[in-house]
């Protein structure tokens, strides 16, 4: 399994839930959410080195997060598959529910536990709003609230999280939505693999 780093915490706690120690784990730097170009890049990479190492069963737990189709292609160039939806977001609030809240999501900044802990690093530093905090109404003054989507009922990310959102003048709303649709995806995937 090839995953995101930034949903590793998840996975491994599906993957121990469900007695899947059996099954290798890679996990790619979560940074590179931060420049999407170079997602798939890196999965083909990790893909390569996979099979290069014996693996004849792959399965990529990323959504699209932001490739624009071009981590579908590769995964059908390469006959593996991957965990639907266009984001984490997606997947862990349910894809069909996601799918449903439609127009909602363009006025919408998503945390999800991973983001509500390194904000600074992967939002923060990187956009520069540590040294220019007035930059914040140019990035962030077309959204209208910030959903943190939380994995684990932690009263230390709900209070960063709700930080979060007074630090960038958003609304805040809060939805315990455990893993989503994640541990289906992980289990089908096993399964299918598996027989």
């Amino acid at each position: 399994m090839i995953a995101c780093g930034a949903i590793a915490r998840e996975v491994l706690a599906v993957m121990e839930a469900n007695g899947l120690s059996h099954v290798d784990l890679t996990c790619l730097p979560a940074i590179l959410h931060n420049a999407p170009q170079k997602i798939t890049p890196a999965v083909e990479a990790a893909i390569a080195e996979a099979r290069a190492g014996g693996a004849s069963r792959i399965f990529i737990a990323y959504a699209d997060c932001g490739t624009g189709g071009l981590l579908d292609a590769l995964c059908e160039r390469e006959g593996v598959e991957r965990i639907a939806g266009p984001h984490c977001y997606s997947f862990f609030s349910g894809n069909d529910r996601f799918a449903d809240e439609g127009d909602a999501h363009l006025t919408t900044f998503w945390l999800t536990d991973f983001l509500a802990r390194q904000f600074d690093a992967f939002v923060a530093k990187p956009l520069k709003l540590d040294r220019y905090p007035e930059m914040r109404d140019m990035l962030f003054g077309r959204y209208e609230r910030v959903v943190y989507i939380a994995q684990e009922d932690d009263p230390e990310l709900d209070a960063a999280a709700a930080a979060i959102a007074r630090r960038l003048g958003l609304a805040y709303q809060r939805r315990s939505v455990g893993y989503g649709d994640l541990p289906a995806a992980l289990l089908a995937a096993t399964a299918r693999r598996a027989s």
